[in-house]
């Protein structure tokens, strides 16, 4: 069993910038990829980013390429979300997920997720 928290979300105004972390309970969340995900209100959750075991491989969903940046520290059992250049299209609650034994996401993202955290809220608004 896995789980994950997630911390870093709140206020910012557009063109700001946050960093979200998702911090897992055990060393072993070095044999998952992660997977950002967001969910804004009367909308179907997406995935943004998500990065491999090794942190060897990454991927980025279009509205977001440029802009987020997503990255993990094995050594402390976290993954990170960089969110540069804010718009309100943004705001959103934000999960991160873990796929187990996932060498390579380059091609694209995990189609299934094994665990997830809880969310974090960010919102984008002057």
């Amino acid at each position: 069993q896995l789980q994950l928290v997630e911390s870093g979300g709140g206020l910012v105004q557009p063109g700001g910038s946050l960093r979200l972390s998702c911090a897992a309970s055990a060393a072993t969340s070095a044999y998952y990829a992660i997977g950002w995900f967001r969910q804004a209100p009367g909308k179907e959750r997406e995935e943004v980013a998500c990065i491999s075991m090794s942190g060897g491989s990454v991927n980025y969903a279009d509205a977001v390429k440029g802009r987020f940046t997503i990255s993990r520290d094995n050594a402390v059992n976290t993954a990170y979300l960089q969110m540069n250049s804010l718009k309100p299209e943004d705001a959103a609650v934000y999960y991160c997920a873990a796929a187990s034994w996932i060498t390579s996401v380059q091609a694209a993202c995990p189609k299934t997720y094994d665990y997830w955290g809880q969310g974090t809220q960010v919102t984008v608004s002057s």
